[in-house]
């Protein structure tokens, strides 16, 4: 994987990305790092305690979010990527949906586009991203949590099948269309030229997922490693956390590390998260063991 300058050998570590929101309205950090002199304080943070990448958004993406016009979200983004790109020799992504804010990203130094649409949103993000030999991460995402293949029985059905056969069942169908949407989009990247060294997949936990269902592609992410490209997890802090603990935003930082590790052992070579340090950590723990071998 190429990233801006920066080789990045997959299976020689777990790469640890740095989520920078330079937005006021984020479901964990909003309005902490809006400012640039708070924002590239941060990045510094980031940048010391192991960041490998850092992923700038001017959008918050949380459920229920208030969509953000172009040119304000470039106003928040490119100010920061500007003066990051000056003081810090490091990869950057910027995290938005829309080609517009994308192209003049890329312009100001972004080395990697993170699209929560996979390429299927906006009609001009493939090419662009062709065009300008960025690196590209494709998410899976739908706008509701309906898959086909995932027919419950409902209360007080008469089904005589063992309940293990049964998740068996729904989580093949599950992953077999998430990984069908996956492969729509790297279709349109082939389609504009977009080179496969430069393609990263994320699956999308949080997005168009129930809560059994993001626990489910947790489970299954070395199906879409097997795929054969770099997979990105991007579990942090989310709410499948908060569910599955009871905890909120500020307390799921155990539960990120546990989500991540388990991430890297079935095959993730990235991982985007809000506290660097503590997941650097626990990867660098996970990688020797890994090598032990």
């Amino acid at each position: 994987m190429r990233i801006g300058t920066r080789d990045f050998p997959i299976g020689e570590k777990t790469y640890v990305m740095g989520i920078l929101n330079v937005t006021p309205d984020s479901f964990s950090d909003g309005g902490k790092y809006s400012g640039t002199l708070a924002a590239l304080r941060q990045a510094e943070k980031m940048v010391g305690e192991g960041a490998d990448l850092i992923d700038i958004g001017g959008e918050s993406t949380r459920p229920g979010y208030a969509a953000v016009p172009a040119e304000e979200e470039i106003s928040r983004v490119v100010p920061v990527i500007r003066e990051l790109k000056k003081r810090f020799n490091i990869p950057l992504s910027v995290d938005t949906q829309k080609s517009s804010v994308a192209k003049e990203a890329l312009f100001a130094g972004a080395d990697m586009v993170n699209d929560i649409w996979g390429l299927r949103r906006d009609a001009e993000m493939a090419a662009l991203v062709a065009d300008t030999g960025a690196a590209v991460c494709i998410m899976h995402n739908r706008e509701r949590a309906e898959y086909g293949g995932l027919k419950h029985d409902g209360p007080g059905s008469s089904s005589l099948e063992p309940a293990s056969q049964k998740s068996d069942r729904e989580s093949d169908g599950f992953m077999a269309e998430v990984k069908a949407d996956l492969r729509e989009s790297l279709a349109i990247a082939k389609r504009h030229g977009i080179k496969r060294e430069k393609i990263l997949l994320d699956p999308g936990v949080g997005f168009g997922k129930t809560y059994e269902q993001n626990l489910m592609v947790i489970n299954h992410l070395d199906d879409i490693a097997a795929l054969g490209y770099p997979v990105l997890l991007g579990v942090s802090r989310k709410s499948v956390i908060g569910l599955t603990l009871e905890l909120p935003v500020g307390e799921r930082e155990e539960g990120t590390i546990a989500a991540n590790v388990v991430g890297a052992m079935k095959g993730c070579s990235f991982v985007r998260v809000h506290d660097v340090e503590k997941n650097v950590r626990a990867l660098k723990m996970w990688d020797a063991i890994r090598k032990a071998d």
